[in-house]
């Protein structure tokens, strides 16, 4: 066949392929790479729903859209993959937890980056403020400082008896610093005295939790870190062995024995986040979009809980609950 022959043959073959078929050999593939705590048993939900929030909008792992997850389990990984994603250059990396945001913002000031369950990205350097963020970083915050009060007052509400509450925070971290502050400067209204626990070993949040627990009259509150997730089951058993009321900052602990939980729904952020995902894949800038604070937070109380605690829970509290776990 002629070289003249041959190259009208070709392009008459092209001119026949379907529209949608062209588009798609015509469509680029974006790169979104996801970096979540291992520990967290939770996020396994969340990243299921964040793909299916990402689907919605468009965009389909493996059509348009190359998605790679990497679970972080402790500080070794952490640092080992955001040196990887910073040199893979992804269109987005979207980063769950306050642990990764530092060395992530390390390894590159380039590469656009989303964040969620991030609680003060302000105080931690991560951004210059929450309606400019500026840089490559936006993301969504799990939670204002001024929700923090609400947990001594729940904890009143529900277990009017107590008088002394320990607090379990990771003070290396502003957040840590930021929710004990508030819980402190609302305890004493409430006729609370407040004690802080810093442990991050689980043998010395035992001890010291055992210890607390030996005068009357005591409850915890868990605050917000990758501690309070690493952590978890511990303290739950703990709450439970103890007989000690315990307030927690998210659903996920209201869900697996934890008494009662507010904090910000995980899900409504995530959809948020798919939302920036695909802005930022259309051509805006992540220090354009503004960091977002939640506008809901829910209120779960698990009442199987509650009985093995002999706790009555007053009727003005069951009504305002976002969900009664039987």
């Amino acid at each position: 066949m002629r070289r003249r022959e041959f190259i009208t043959l070709l392009g008459g073959a092209a001119t026949a392929w379907p529209p949608a078929a062209r588009a798609q050999q015509a469509e680029r593939v974006r790169h979104i790479d996801i970096l979540m705590n291992a520990d967290d048993a939770d996020l396994r939900s969340q990243h299921a729903a964040f793909l299916q929030f990402l689907k919605e909008l468009g965009w389909t792992d493996g059509r348009n859209v190359q998605i790679d997850t990497r679970w972080a389990k402790g500080p070794a990984d952490i640092r080992r993959y955001v040196t990887e994603l910073a040199a893979l250059a992804p269109d987005v990396i979207v980063i769950t937890g306050t642990a990764a945001m530092s060395p992530m913002l390390e390894a590159t000031r380039t590469v656009p980056i989303v964040f969620a369950n991030v609680a003060d990205p302000i105080g931690a350097g991560f951004v210059r403020n929450m309606a400019h963020p500026g840089g490559n970083v936006t993301g969504f915050v799990q939670l204002e400082y001024s929700l923090s009060g609400k947990w001594p007052e729940l904890l009143k509400q529900i277990a009017p008896d107590v008088t002394r509450i320990a607090v379990l925070r990771d003070p290396t971290i502003t957040s840590g610093i930021g929710q004990f502050a508030v819980i402190e400067s609302v305890a004493p209204s409430l006729g609370m005295d407040v004690t802080a626990i810093d442990r991050r070993d689980a043998q010395e949040i035992e001890r010291d939790i055992a210890a607390f627990a030996q005068s009357p009259h005591g409850g915890l509150i868990l605050t917000a870190s990758a501690m309070a997730v690493t952590h978890r089951e511990l303290v739950i058993a703990l709450a439970a062995k103890y007989k000690l009321p315990t307030v927690y900052y998210r659903r996920h602990f209201a869900d697996t024995g934890g008494l009662i939980s507010y904090g910000y729904d995980v899900l409504r952020a995530y959809r948020g986040i798919a939302g920036y995902v695909d802005r930022i894949l259309k051509g805006e800038k992540p220090g354009d979009l503004p960091v977002q604070a939640p506008n809901k937070y829910e209120l779960i109380i698990n009442l199987k809980t509650a009985k093995a605690l002999n706790l009555a829970i007053p009727q003005s509290l069951l009504a305002t609950a976002d969900e009664l776990i039987e």
